[in-house]
C-alpha cells in the first residue's frame, strides 16, 4: 500500500483550518483550493482585481504541486470558483496566460470553473489541482 503524504511549503500560504495545503499518495498531488493571499506576509492581495487574484493563486497552487515532487505541467485538473459571473472573462484571461506559460508539453489542464461564494471576502477567486506524476 502507497503512503499517504501532507504536503506543505512556506512558498504557499499555510492552512487556516484542519487540512494540508496539499496530499500526495502514489503519483497522484491534491493541492486544496488556494485563494489569493501572499505566502510571505499572510496578508490577501489584490483586492478587488480577479485578473491579478488569479495569477497569485495559481503561482500558490503551483508551489504546492512542486513541493509535492510534480510539475505544473503533471497538472490534469484544475477547478477555479468564482465569486461573480462578470468576473469570468477577466479570470479566463489570466488563467489562459498562467497555465500557458506553465505547461511546456503544450497539453493544458482540464477545468472546470463554478460560481459560488468563498469563504473570504476578500476572495474573488479559488482554486484548487490534481496533478498525477510518473
Amino acid at each position: 500500500m502507497t503512503a499517504k503524504d501532507a504536503i506543505t511549503t512556506p512558498d504557499a500560504p499555510a492552512p487556516a483550518h484542519t487540512f494540508h495545503q496539499g496530499v500526495r499518495k502514489g503519483p497522484f498531488v491534491q493541492v486544496s483550493g488556494q485563494g489569493p493571499m501572499d505566502p510571505a506576509t499572510g496578508e490577501y492581495v489584490h483586492l478587488g482585481d480577479v485578473a491579478a487574484q488569479t495569477t497569485r493563486t495559481l503561482e500558490n497552487v503551483r508551489a504546492i504541486v512542486e513541493a509535492g515532487g510534480a510539475t505544473f505541467d503533471d497538472v490534469v485538473m484544475l477547478r477555479v470558483y468564482l465569486l461573480e459571473r462578470d468576473d469570468f472573462a477577466a479570470m479566463n484571461e489570466a488563467y489562459g496566460e498562467f497555465v500557458t506559460k506553465h505547461c511546456p508539453s503544450g497539453v493544458l489542464p482540464s477545468r472546470t470553473t463554478v460560481f459560488a461564494g468563498l469563504p473570504r471576502e476578500e476572495m474573488l477567486v479559488e482554486i484548487d489541482a490534481l496533478a498525477i506524476t510518473d
